[in-house]
């Protein structure tokens, strides 16, 4: 019986050390205008992320991209703070 007890909580305490802990990562975006003068840098969005580290900053990566609007050519830069 008292071996039965021991394996249990090994496996409880194993089991959870293998899963990933789930908490609030920020991810910060800011927006970088190039032009003939210079560049010009403004924060752009703020998301925030209930995930593994891994995978926040994977989906915060997926909000980076560049292009090109009224005010000249962007790219979009984020990372987890």
């Amino acid at each position: 019986m008292k071996n039965i007890i021991l394996i249990v909580a090994g496996l409880v305490i194993v089991g959870s050390s293998l899963t990933s802990c789930k908490k609030d990562y920020v991810c910060k975006c800011s927006k970088t205008y190039t032009s003939g003068s210079g560049t010009s840098t403004k924060d752009y969005s703020t998301y925030t992320y209930k995930e593994n580290r891994k995978r926040a900053e994977s989906r915060c990566n997926e909000n980076a991209k560049s292009g090109s609007d009224l005010f000249g050519n962007y790219s979009v830069n984020c990372q987890i703070q």
